[in-house]
């Protein structure tokens, strides 16, 4: 059966665009152009003599084909990433104490970590939603997620994710006589943040800065934002990382194609000495698995 495998990359372009709903979402997870990502995909439909996607211009939708291949090309490269933790991270047994901040916690760990805790029952796991600072250099902390400009101090600091900005509303905001269909319609609605000067910057972005009757409340975190942009309370500005499930699931859905790139960025913060600790690399290992 091995010799009627289809080429790697091109079951990676598949997977990605079926995961993601777009050929540009997956373009940006595997770091290739959006071309590259379509021939790759020819390429599989070619080999396999079947059509995969339904294509528009907006999304891509898979055919019956295509969804039968995806659940068993997922699961498999789940099953390699999994490995590859596993051999990285054999004596995963003890307590390990992570702070991330609260809207990473609550719209991406929340939905990712009851796979952390099933791989590695060992692992008595402590979070602690937080962006306090001063856990950086509390020893009851192992390992902290931080957003910011990463300049710690005499800590491991290791690049996770600069995310884009973008807006994000409800998908009931999306239809009816007052929906949100052009950057013009946000005149008079609520925008969310966590600081106003990163609407700001959208906004000049979308050449909508000078728009009449903009609101920007500022909600003091950004993951109460975005929970009320959830329930149609308004427009959250989010970032491609912690809002990637709600755009995925439909939670949230993103009416425009702008973004800025945020002037902080997502980062990985460790003690020196635990940098290669058996736990902390379980931990740190998995997570980047789990996001690439």
């Amino acid at each position: 059966m091995r010799n009627r495998l289809p080429p790697l990359n091109p079951l990676r372009a598949f997977e990605a665009a079926a995961r993601r709903g777009s050929v540009a979402a997956a373009a940006d997870e595997l770091h290739v152009t959006a071309s590259a990502v379509s021939h790759q995909i020819r390429i599989l439909e070619s080999t396999l003599g079947i059509a995969l996607f339904v294509r528009s211009k907006a999304r891509v939708k898979l055919t019956p084909e295509g969804e039968g291949l995806l659940k068993p090309v997922s699961a498999a490269f789940d099953m390699i990433a999994n490995a590859t933790v596993r051999l990285e991270s054999p004596a995963a047994v003890g307590d390990l104490a992570v702070s991330t901040p609260l809207s990473l916690t609550s719209r991406w760990l929340a939905r990712h970590i009851g796979d952390f805790l099933e791989r590695y029952p060992g692992i008595h796991l402590k979070v602690i939603p937080s962006n306090d600072e001063r856990e950086i250099h509390s020893p009851d902390v192992d390992v902290c997620i931080r957003y910011g400009e990463g300049n710690w101090r005499n800590r491991h600091v290791e690049l996770l994710a600069h995310p884009a900005l973008f807006p994000v509303v409800s998908p009931a905001l999306m239809n009816g006589r007052d929906a949100i269909r052009k950057v013009q319609d946000l005149a008079g609605r609520t925008l969310f943040c966590e600081h106003a000067g990163s609407w700001m910057r959208w906004l000049a972005e979308a050449n909508a800065d000078r728009l009449p009757g903009i609101r920007i409340l500022e909600i003091g975190n950004a993951h109460i934002g975005v929970e009320a942009a959830v329930h149609g309370q308004g427009v959250a500005l989010g970032d491609s990382l912690s809002v990637r499930d709600d755009l995925i699931d439909g939670t949230l859905v993103r009416p425009f194609s702008e973004t800025v790139p945020s002037r902080h960025a997502y980062y990985l913060v460790t003690r020196h000495e635990l940098t290669e600790a058996p736990l902390v690399t379980a931990f740190t290992s998995w997570l980047r698995a789990r996001l690439a």
